[in-house]
């Protein structure tokens, strides 16, 4: 969980966004995005501007960048920006122009998600309360709803002028609305208002679920698909619930999973919405919302796993993907409001779940508070491929040769695809899907391009991209990593041995990994998996200092809450009401007191209960609800002089109707376990 500091190199000119481009020339056929006549393979990390400290912004884009993104997404959430009607706000961590500055300064190109809906899990999906009392149905082509939508497009442009790529800044696309369901003229009629406006970008996106009522002109919009490993927006309190279990099966043209909010049944027919075009009727297949984490609501909290997170991106890629994009890759908080901000089931709108009023964490692989979590690390192998080997891949046609059409937690077979092109080509093997025992498969032939694989066991839980015909390698059972200064990467397959044969003959068996420095054949070097979740990086040595917390139990629990069931059928969080009887312990930070800097520390407490928050100087700056993971806080954003915080915990129920996840500590009652302070 300790983010390491790292230092800016060289290799992020490299490894980074494609900074140089900025202004370039950007189109798009079928396979991929088009830049000055080059093709790339973005990635793509969502973090919401607005969620995040502006003071914490160039600090997490540049961590971004460092965990190999490429393309940062973000919401614009109107209720953030205008939650009093006619009064924008464009102060502290709502400035956007200060946003884009940051990352045109990172060099990170910007997808806008303009809204007006967003959902995000914002309260109404992010339009604001006031709109409801106009007496106009939302998300139409209503003459009320779209002049206040115009006003707004009008002042996110006052942010975004001289910022487009064009002007050789970072906003190189725009989204329009989300997860929308209606008539794509609506979605036009937005477009068209942009443009007029100023807008003028390379390309523009929507979502591509659920499936449109009436389509929108293909080419207009690129429409960009999700996978999740689970969903909190799910009604069930069991595990494994719906078709999720569908996102680690290769499979030409994907569809999502599910949508928030939305059911399997809801989603689009694949990445090729279109039968018309000078190219062969398909858009590309991109993704926007691939689960780099996910959220809990009160009534369900999902505990993901890293493995979740590079199953699907993996699988993603081998199933054509050429732009995989995270939803969320980075974590947040919400902002303070003149109400609460966060999805629940008492508001006029989209108020399908109860959210935490503050915390979007997500799990995603950079926290809340800029914490790297295990994913962060994974995923790198996988983006400095898609960097360095995105101009080669980009064209390979996938290819599919056992079925895939399985059930959840179908062991019959190893799943496994190809994409190749011109004799050359990857296999793609992903043994593990969330939550099931897949079981080693002995035996494997794999063939692609015309070269068989010698047998290979391929243990539960495998993953993992071979070469075939690639850079001299006629094929390896280790995976392609990156290509720097004549230098090739490979990462060994944990459990699987490696064997490299080349081109001209030569064949290395069971070789070892040697790491960076010693070459296993001439310009080959094969890593370890840590090796190359680190690789490029600039790790330091240095000396931490960690901090003593006291913790003191200074009210005891009342009387247990009555859990409700709200509109939606699912139970409801606790009222602020409910929270008067929560038990209430004091922590104490006595170094915060001293005169010198703490620098960037994190609160860890570990808890039994049902959800906790934090309060500081009697302000709510933090909350909870407890699914197996600890409930952090990064002290650096406490109030000047406040050394003191109030935890307050409401007792777990037996029986309550709430999905826990089996990292759960499902123990009636409440209690701290512990409560430490560390670095970040």
């Amino acid at each position: 969980m300790y983010k390491l500091l790292l230092s800016t190199c060289l290799w992020l000119m490299a490894m980074g966004s494609y900074a140089s481009d900025f202004g370039k020339p950007v189109t798009w056929d079928r396979h991929s995005l088009i830049v000055d006549g080059r093709r790339i393979c973005p990635v793509m990390g969502e973090i919401h501007y607005s969620r995040v400290p502006a003071e914490e912004w160039q600090r997490e884009v540049h961590l971004m960048k460092e965990g190999g993104v490429t393309m940062i997404a973000t919401y614009v959430f109107w209720n953030h920006v205008e939650e009093q009607e006619g009064i924008f706000r464009w102060d502290g961590q709502r400035n956007l122009r200060r946003f884009l500055e940051v990352c045109k300064a990172e060099e990170m190109p910007v997808v806008l998600r303009l809204g007006p809906f967003c959902h995000g899990e914002v309260r109404n999906g992010g339009i604001p309360d006031w709109i409801f009392s106009k007496g106009c149905k939302v998300r139409q082509q209503n003459p009320t709803f779209l002049y206040y939508v115009e006003r707004l497009y009008r002042q996110i442009f006052t942010q975004v002028q001289g910022l487009q790529w064009k002007d050789g800044g970072p906003v190189v696309a725009a989204q329009f609305d989300n997860e929308y369901r209606g008539r794509g003229e609506y979605l036009m009629a937005l477009k068209q208002m942009a443009l007029q406006i100023g807008y003028d970008l390379p390309f523009y996106t929507r979502t591509g679920w659920p499936e449109l009522a009436t389509p929108v002109p293909f080419g207009e919009m690129i429409p960009l698909y999700g996978d999740y490993a689970d969903g909190f927006w799910e009604r069930s309190q069991q595990e494994t619930v719906g078709s999720y279990y569908k996102a680690f099966n290769f499979k030409e043209g994907v569809k999502p999973a599910t949508a928030m909010g939305e059911s399997p049944s809801a989603s689009s027919d694949g990445p090729a919405a279109s039968s018309t075009t000078a190219d062969n009727g398909t858009y590309p297949y991109f993704t926007c919302e691939l689960g780099g984490g996910m959220a809990t609501a009160y009534h369900r909290r999902p505990y993901v796993y890293t493995e979740d997170a590079y199953a699907m991106a993996l699988v993603k890629l081998g199933s054509g993907s050429n732009l995989l994009g995270y939803y969320m890759y980075h974590g947040g908080t919400n902002p303070e409001g003149i109400t609460t901000l966060n999805e629940n089931q008492r508001t006029p709108a989209t108020n399908y779940n109860d959210m935490p009023v503050k915390n979007y964490d997500f799990q995603a692989p950079i926290g809340e508070f800029g914490q790297t979590n295990p994913h962060f690390y994974a995923l790198r192998p996988l983006h400095l491929f898609m960097h360095d080997y995105g101009q080669l891949l980009a064209t390979m046609e996938p290819s599919f040769p056992v079925s895939q059409d399985l059930k959840k937690g179908d062991d019959k077979q190893l799943r496994w695809s190809v994409r190749s092109q011109q004799g050359s080509g990857f296999i793609f093997v992903n043994n593990y899907e969330r939550l099931q025992q897949l079981s080693a498969k002995r035996g494997v032939r794999l063939e692609a391009c015309g070269v068989r694989l010698p047998k290979l066991t391929i243990p539960a839980g495998a993953m993992a991209i071979f070469p075939v015909k690639i850079d001299g390698i006629r094929y390896a059972t280790a995976q392609l990593v990156a290509k720097r200064d004549g230098k090739i990467y490979l990462m060994q397959i944990p459990g699987i041995p490696t064997t490299i044969c080349m081109q001209n003959g030569k064949v290395l068996k069971n070789v070892k990994a040697k790491g960076t420095e010693t070459p296993i054949h001439q310009n080959l070097y094969l890593l370890s998996q840590q090796e190359a979740e680190h690789l490029f990086l600039d790790e330091r040595v240095h000396t931490y200092i960690y901090y003593l917390a006291t913790c003191e139990k200074v009210r005891e629990a009342g009387p247990l809450r009555q859990i409700t069931i709200g509109a939606q059928k699912v139970a409801e969080a606790p009222t602020e009401a409910d929270w008067q009887q929560a038990a209430v312990y004091r922590i104490d930070l006595p170094f915060l007191q001293e005169a010198h800097p703490i620098g960037q520390q994190l609160l860890t407490i570990n808890y039994q209960g049902d959800c906790a928050r934090l309060y500081a100087d009697g302000k709510l700056i933090a909350d909870h609800f407890q699914y197996g993971r600890p409930f952090l806080y990064g002290l650096w954003r406490l109030p000047k002089g406040c050394s003191t915080l109030e935890l307050r915990i409401l007792p777990l129920q037996s029986g309550a109707p709430i999905y826990l996840p089996r990292e759960a500590d499902p123990t009636p009652g409440e209690s701290v376990k512990s409560v430490k302070v560390s670095p970040l």
